[in-house]
């Protein structure tokens, strides 16, 4: 019998990657995001290459209904969720005090608000039926303060203590949960931020490499997965460090995003 994955953010980057690696290993799909017209045309593909039920959703997380609109349209199509892939996300850089808060906001709404009532939706039912998985998109700015991407770094921070914790809590009741947790992706998340400063100089994944890790990851029940080995030693080297020392240095790396760098030392 065929499962249904859920994935949010999947008009793009790799959210649409998440959905061509599931389709392949049979999944139906369930496609969330505000581009109908990019959902569509992925369901079509999806459809034709492997024969998989894909159906579209289209929803901006950011509003403060989303994840019921969501849970009303998989219900009225009659389909229950065994894999959620919470994709969706966006981030901001700069000073804090410069960003406008409705960016900011919009960002914990999609980046943390969506993500947990989600989880909060589905993941019952996985409990009940005895089997299913939760995979949460963070980011290796997750594992250290991020200076002039407080919030970014800080709702991702968010997503891998709360990934970790379900995952300890559900161990041995069938139900798996992973927080994904990458560097720099080939994706038009850098686009969406404004800079690609923002990559300073980490290893740079393709979207396929990072869903195969943790598609893997999963299978094992690993807990969180840090996709490349450069990223993999870099992060957890910058983890053992005290942690105010990691933010001073890390000022100095991520100055690079403001206009006016010289300003910030």
């Amino acid at each position: 019998m065929s499962k249904t994955a859920l994935v949010t953010g999947a008009s793009s980057g790799i959210g649409v990657e998440f959905a061509r690696q599931l389709a392949a290993r049979g999944d139906d799909l369930v496609l969330v995001a505000r581009s109908v017209d990019k959902l569509e045309k992925l369901a079509d593909e999806l459809r034709s290459s492997y024969g998989v039920r894909a159906e579209v959703i289209g929803q901006d997380l950011t509003a403060p209904d989303a994840v019921s609109r969501v849970v009303k349209e998989v219900a009225a199509r009659g389909m229950s969720v065994d894999l959620l892939v919470n994709n969706a996300g966006f981030g901001t850089a700069g000073r804090f005090a410069e960003i406008p808060t409705a960016r900011d906001q919009d960002q914990l709404m999609v980046n943390v608000v969506s993500l947990v009532g989600l989880t909060h939706a589905f993941l019952p039912g996985m409990v009940q039926r005895g089997e299913g998985a939760v995979v949460n998109v963070g980011s290796t700015a997750g594992f250290q303060p991020t200076p002039y991407f407080a919030t970014y770094s800080a709702a991702k921070a968010f997503v891998l203590t709360f990934s970790l914790a379900l995952w300890s809590e559900f161990r041995g009741r069938g139900v798996k949960v992973l927080a994904l947790c990458p560097g720099p992706v080939q994706t038009g998340f850098f686009d969406a931020l404004g800079t690609d400063k923002a990559k300073i100089g980490a290893q740079e994944l393709t979207p396929e490499a990072v869903v195969r890790a943790a598609l893997r990851a999963l299978d094992r029940d690993r807990g969180y997965v840090i996709p490349g080995l450069g990223n993999c030693v870099s992060t957890r080297f910058m983890s053992k460090l005290p942690r105010r020392l990691v933010a001073l240095l890390g000022r100095r790396v991520t100055q690079g995003v403001l206009a006016d760098p010289v300003a910030a030392r």
